[in-house]
């Protein structure tokens, strides 16, 4: 064993090249592998896992305490795993002089603390109420405004009784809309007992659920239990607003891990293979087939294990920050790469290497000393060779026509290196037409948004204004630089025969101008007050189309809205209808608008600095909120940077796959060099043939892979839309321009001469004295 090991040191230091060459590509495949399996982890069941790991009510359950009493509610466990509760729980309606969330009827609960063996809660912003008069409400943290101090004005006034708002918080379950001490619950006469369940057994579908709860519920006094709402509700909720991301993170996870796993297959079975004569000479000086293929095994495990474990935590950094990037705002607090992703990649890369090593180690086995030495040394005959002949007679000059001959002398090694250059421009193809669909969509959402947007300030956040809707809108017409002003009152009205609400976005000024008007999919520009104008968005979840008819409930007073038109995007922040601003006063008979109900869009006359108008418009009334409004989103702006990411990261490895090709390709061949060189080939010659012989795999790579990478962006954009309940126009999706077809073809090329050049400059530095010398 001794000599084993002495001679595979031996081996790593003489081929320090090698030996490099193994171990950045085992790191850079540990990391694309350990970011490719995060993002294929993070696109499996990630509701689930946050689920889990908050300790989510599989039922929320609301008792009568009139009915049953909290002991009786304690005491019932039947295929109960955990509980918490029973909480004091009331509804409430703020009054609407407060300015927090309009009105809104409010489930209030009473907590002492958000820990517990049940629907952990997560304090995000502020702290938890410590006493009377305090209320933590509960709200999803937004990825692209970051809150500071709350004001000190911030409450909730209802029946009477003031709750300064001292927090938001988060709830796996939406158990609350606000939490508050048990004491101050029983302050507000709670209405009921609530109650969250974790169960035993099957909790996989509705009926499971609620056949666990009337399990739970048997013993207590008859009508007791109000109502119980399963977990599998709000799963829904998430899996819809999920199915943005998932197709994304799947397609990119799938490339990674083919890539690393073809990359790391063609270094390290080349590796072997180009040290046959190496292990003619072994087996001649007396070790026997199974030493000389522990030498080669440990030859490649050493830079193997060197490069692994650097390589999975570079990994584990780099998916952690796009996953929790990608997963901010849904609730699901800091999503993590789990512990198997990082442990699979520590010790699945490896593995890789040891079987791609030991394939033509065991070839190598079954040779005689003679065999070896010749199979590493003497030249390849057969069709290779007839190829290169025909192609030396061809007009094309020498190095050319001999670089192109070069990949055929390895079959094997040449499909390995093909198949990673067709994937690597896949991966470019698809994030490249991913990134253009992306920035068009964002075109969009400009041009319907205005240049500025401004909206009156809610008192979670100061003062607000004391102008009228009229009065700001005069306000903003009348500052330096002003082109154009749509004014917006948005108000949530219930449907007739539907018990979710719609949102309904009463417009008046120049809104068919700022960019909607142009964006419109089918139908036409409402021209009346009961004509509607909606989002594609809004159709799709309710099932409806142009020329359908929608009746709204105000207090009472039904108005019937006849859609006329379809459009991409509706007001931001807003996705609801757009109306006609008289539509307002015959629709809604109170609707106790606050200042912060009302907002508008603004677009600039040419040349004005989009940022020095915000600070004027805050500067003219400071109970405004102005900010640039042409900015990118943050879903776009996470999709565009993973991608970017693993777009970059696969082209790397893939170069780095052509360099070792080339390398090996070099070893074997520095005696036909030196040969080529004392019958006068230059070094840019011999830089050429090497750049050709890989430059034409780049373009056929290039020229198989655009298809695939167009059909894969075909595939998954219209996933990702339906997910997303939009319809996005052909202009959005058909981004394949000449020029960028083009350039998507060299993009093969690209990286393959970018793996090329540097074997290929060290081929051209070889002397013919040093290859004397080696013979």
């Amino acid at each position: 064993m001794r000599a084993v090991w002495r001679a595979a040191r031996a081996a790593v230091r003489r081929r320090k090249l090698q030996t490099f060459l193994i171990g950045l590509v085992v790191l850079l495949c540990s990391a694309t592998t350990v970011v490719s399996l995060a993002l294929l982890d993070a696109s499996s069941a990630p509701f689930d896992r946050a689920f889990a790991a908050k300790h989510g009510a599989h039922a929320v359950a609301a008792f009568d305490p009139a009915r049953v009493t909290e002991t009786q509610l304690t005491s019932a466990t039947a295929g109960v795993t955990a509980t918490a509760g029973p909480f004091g729980q009331v509804v409430v309606k703020p009054e609407t002089d407060s300015g927090v969330i309009r009105g809104t009827p409010l489930t209030v609960v009473g907590r002492a603390d958000p820990g517990g063996p049940v629907d952990q809660l997560d304090v995000w912003h502020g702290r938890w109420p410590s006493g009377p008069g305090e209320i933590v409400l509960a709200f999803t943290p937004d990825p692209d405004f970051e809150l500071g101090p709350l004001a000190s004005t911030t409450e909730v006034v209802t029946g009477g009784v003031t709750l300064k708002v001292v927090g938001f918080a988060e709830s796996i379950n939406n158990s609350a809309d606000g939490w508050v001490t048990p004491a101050q619950v029983a302050a507000l006469h709670p209405t009921g007992l609530q109650m969250l369940y974790r169960f035993a057994g099957d909790v996989s579908t509705r009926d499971a659920v609620n056949a666990r709860l009337a399990g739970v519920t048997t013993g207590l006094p008859g009508e007791a239990l109000i109502a119980g709402e399963p977990y599998l509700t709000v799963k829904e909720k998430a899996a819809e607003d999920l199915g943005v991301y998932l197709p994304l993170l799947g397609t990119f996870g799938v490339l990674g891990l083919l890539v690393a796993v073809l990359i790391v297959g063609n270094v390290v079975s080349g590796a072997v293979i180009s040290g046959f004569r190496h292990i003619g000479v072994l087996k001649a000086v007396g070790f026997t087939p199974r030493q000389v293929v522990a030498v080669y095994l440990l030859m490649v495990s050493v830079p193997a294990v060197a490069g692994a474990v650097p390589g999975a935590v570079i990994g584990a950094l780099g998916g952690q920050s796009l996953i929790g990037e990608a997963f901010r705002g849904f609730g699901f607090g800091d999503t993590q790469v789990r512990w198997w992703v990082w442990l699979t990649a520590l010790l699945g890369v490896p593995a890789i290497v040891l079987i791609a090593a030991m394939l033509p180690a065991r070839r190598a086995h079954r040779l005689s000393a003679a065999e070896a030495i010749s199979a590493g040394s003497a030249q390849r005959r057969g069709r290779a060779l007839r190829i290169q002949r025909a192609l030396s007679g061809s007009r094309l000059p020498r190095p050319v026509s001999l670089g192109l001959g070069l990949p055929f002398a390895r079959p094997g090694r040449t499909a390995l290196t093909m198949a990673a250059l067709v994937l690597g421009v896949v991966t470019v193809t698809f994030s490249a037409g991913l990134g253009t669909t992306l920035t068009r969509v964002g075109v969009i959402d400009n041009q319907v948004s205005g240049d500025i947007g401004v909206r009156g300030l809610s008192p979670i956040f100061g003062t607000p204004t004391t102008r009228t809707d009229t009065q700001v809108e005069e306000l903003l017409r009348g500052l330096p630089g002003t082109a154009r002003v749509g004014v917006f009152a948005t108000t949530e009205l219930s449907v007739v025969g539907s018990s979710e609400p719609l949102l309904v976005n009463f417009t008046r000024g120049d809104v068919a101008e700022l960019g909607y008007r142009a964006q419109l999919l089918g139908g036409h520009w409402m021209s009346a007050p009961d004509e509607v104008v909606a989002p594609s968005k809004v159709l799709l979840e309710r099932g409806l189309k142009v020329g359908d008819r929608i009746t709204v409930d105000a207090g009472g007073r039904h108005t019937t809205f006849r859609v006329v038109g379809e459009t991409v995007r509706g007001p931001s922040g807003a996705p609801g209808l757009i109306a006609q601003w008289p539509a307002l006063t015959t629709t809604v008979a109170d609707p106790h608008l606050q200042p912060s109900d009302y907002f508008y869009q603004v677009q600039l006359q040419p040349g004005n600095d989009l940022d020095n108008y915000a600070e004027a418009v805050k500067a003219a009334d400071s109970g405004l909120m102005a900010w640039n409004n042409t900015g990118t989103d943050s879903f776009s702006i996470i999709v565009a940077g993973f991608s970017a990411t693993l777009g970059v990261l696969l082209a790397l490895v893939a170069a780095l796959g052509v360099l070792n090709t080339v390398a090996l390709n070099v070893l074997e061949r520095r005696r036909d060099l030196g040969m080529l060189k004392s019958i006068g080939m230059t070094p840019r010659q011999v830089v050429a043939m090497m750049v050709t012989s890989m430059g034409a795999l780049g373009l056929l790579g290039g020229l198989l892979g655009l298809p695939l990478g167009i059909l894969t962006h075909r595939v998954v954009i219209p996933m990702v839309s339906d997910a997303a309940h939009t319809r996005l126009p052909e202009s959005v999706i058909a981004v394949w321009t000449p020029a960028v077809v083009v350039l998507l073809i060299l993009s093969g090329v690209a990286i393959a001469v970018l793996g090329a050049l540097l074997p290929a400059r060290s081929a051209a530095r070889l002397t013919i004295a040093q290859v004397l010398h080696n013979e």
